[in-house]
């Protein structure tokens, strides 16, 4: 009886295997789904755009945007979380919705190493701190300085709680040991648009929306907080080139499929997507919207979300940052 058993069990594990290796194989042959869990024209949903477009022509089958904004992504990830894990539902994630809100919100709703699978990563774009023209701080060590002489007097605005560059305000106070103001805003647009208007001196932002104000003159950028100098900014010093080692943030976009999703679809979303971004015309677009290309494997994808869960999480619970 035992032998029969161990025999039937066998025999259902090799049908699975033959089942989602055949599914796989035929992948796909209806309509993907892709969630942007931030609303349309911002920076996810351009990158997503580009994602859609790409999968779209590689794999024969449309690729529809869904825009799910709320909550820093939270909404449109608990949506994909809650999916069929078949390949026909993928999900946009950005460094804030897949490393930063499962330890900023109480209840986020989802777990990303248990409740989602990397599939690769597309682009990563640095935070950087620019100022409007008549803001008298010229450099990082200026803003450090003029904090410090001046505790609680300094304003820094920024997107909502559960960004890259909302967090990185916070990087900043504890690092340079200095308190200043963060002003927030409902995204980077507005944030802009303030900064351009001087009605904010100093903002921690993408460069996307900024980028021409900034090579026009009409804005100043200080430092960039990556571990490189941007290719769209080689003139400006990176946060250690500036004299404060560590002072990193940036914001890196992904993909990913509910877990569970056969490993053989995972696979194929993985290389169609690394030939799009390699290609100069989508090399040109991620440009265009302030990034970098940053292909990756699943593994290499998994390992990013880790680092950046514990670098943002040991933050917030040092600094009990956590929203209920």
């Amino acid at each position: 009886m035992r032998r029969n058993a161990r025999i039937l069990a066998l025999a259902a594990a090799f049908g699975y295997v033959l089942a989602h290796g055949a599914a796989a194989q035929d992948y796909p042959t209806r309509p993907i789904t892709l969630i942007v869990p931030f609303p349309a024209g911002g920076g996810v949903d351009v990158i997503g755009r580009i994602v859609a477009e790409k999968l779209t022509a590689a794999l024969g089958q449309q690729v529809i945007v869904d825009n799910r904004g709320g909550a820093a992504g939270v909404i449109g990830t608990r949506v994909a979380k809650a999916a069929a894990p078949d390949g026909y539902t993928l999900v946009m994630a950005t460094s804030g919705s897949i490393a930063i809100n499962p330890t900023l919100y109480a209840n986020p709703g989802y777990e990303p190493r248990k409740d989602l699978a990397p599939i690769g990563l597309i682009s990563s774009t640095p935070i950087v701190l620019m100022a409007h023209p008549s803001a008298p701080q010229q450099t990082l060590a200026e803003v450090v300085a003029f904090a410090k002489a001046n505790p609680g007097k300094l304003d820094i605005g920024t997107p909502p709680p559960g960004t890259s560059a909302y967090l990185g305000a916070e990087l900043f106070k504890s690092l340079a040991g200095i308190d200043f103001t963060i002003v927030t805003y409902k995204g980077t647009g507005p944030l802009t648009t303030d900064l351009i208007g001087g009605h904010v001196k100093l903002a921690l932002n993408v460069l996307a929306p900024a980028l021409s104000n900034l090579n026009s003159g009409g804005l100043r950028a200080l430092a960039v907080l990556g571990p490189k100098r941007s290719s769209l900014l080689p003139s400006v010093p990176t946060s250690a080139e500036a004299g404060l080692p560590g002072f990193e943030s940036g914001l890196n976009y992904g993909l990913l499929a509910p877990a569970g999703t056969p490993r053989a679809i995972i696979d194929k979303l993985n290389a169609v997507l690394r030939a799009g971004v390699d290609t100069p015309e989508v090399r040109a677009r991620i440009a265009a919207d302030g990034g970098d290309p940053m292909p990756s494997s699943p593994e290499e994808y998994a390992a990013d979300i880790e680092r950046e869960d514990k670098k943002w999480g040991d933050l917030i619970r040092k600094l009990k940052l956590r929203i209920d």
